[in-house]
């Protein structure tokens, strides 16, 4: 189950949970293109947990332009010699009533996650393919894969969709060794739901504490957030697990928020 050598490219990766992704694939060995729509900020991180150069190296990568896709895609394979590892994890949240929801917004939101995930997996894929050595897809889901919440209409409808997703191409793939994945994790601290806490505290009209205890925690068995680690290891042992026996599955990562 070891990452030694392989290649892999995270999307999102200059800060939040692809951050945390993109230390510990390095620390277990792995070769990682910290892919950012910032590209100031995935040559930072790069340069962080890379300075030699070497191992890790930034690429400029707005997930819904197909060109700068395929182009960033090919800049990884050209570097590294290939690609075993994709993680999609390049997300955003915009809240707010269905009602009342902007139209650009809603397709923001869902060009992000799914245009995204499409675009990098079919790039990913190609190569893969051609390599004739598998490789892993790991979509970035979420307890929204299975579970919803008020005012995340489109952020719930992307998220059942990236499970689709993951389970269509563990079938395509499977031929050529390909393997993929969806994570699911609860509340996790990052920047993103930092945002959300007055936001929906706003919307709901309720404390922000309120929000944290009521809303984001209340499911779960120890009133935890996930954190980035959590969430870092699960996509560690998805990427190096050596056979199929798991492929088209989803690990929930929630502190017992949703049990399957």
């Amino acid at each position: 189950m070891s990452l030694q050598d392989k290649v892999a490219v995270i999307t999102g990766a200059a800060s939040g949970i692809g951050k945390d992704i993109a230390k510990e694939f390095l620390a277990q060995g792995a070769k990682v293109a910290i892919a950012d729509l910032n590209l100031e900020a995935a040559n930072a991180t790069a340069l962080e947990f890379d300075p030699s150069g070497q191992r890790a190296f930034g690429v400029a990568m707005d997930v819904t332009d197909e060109a700068q896709v395929e182009a960033g895609i090919a800049a990884v394979d050209a570097r590294f010699g290939g690609i075993d590892v994709l993680v999609s994890n390049a997300g955003i949240q915009i809240v707010g009533a269905l009602d009342t929801y902007k139209f650009s917004d809603w397709k923001k939101l869902l060009a992000i996650h799914l245009d995204g995930a499409f675009l990098t997996t079919r790039a990913c894929l190609q190569r893969m393919y051609a390599q004739g050595r598998g490789g892993s897809i790991i979509y970035m889901g979420s307890v929204h894969s299975k579970e919803a919440s008020v005012l995340k209409a489109p952020y719930v409808t992307a998220k059942h969709g990236l499970e689709g997703l993951a389970k269509v191409v563990a079938k395509e793939g499977a031929p050529h060794g390909v393997r993929a994945n969806l994570i699911c994790p609860g509340f996790v601290r990052t920047p993103l739901v930092e945002k959300q806490i007055p936001e929906q505290a706003k919307a709901l009209g309720i404390s922000e504490d309120e929000v944290i205890k009521t809303v984001m925690l209340k499911e779960t068995v120890d009133g935890q957030f996930t954190t980035v680690d959590d969430v870092a290891r699960t996509a560690v042992f998805l990427a190096g697990f050596p056979t199929n026996a798991l492929t088209g599955q989803s690990v929930v990562v929630s502190h017992g928020w949703f049990m399957q």
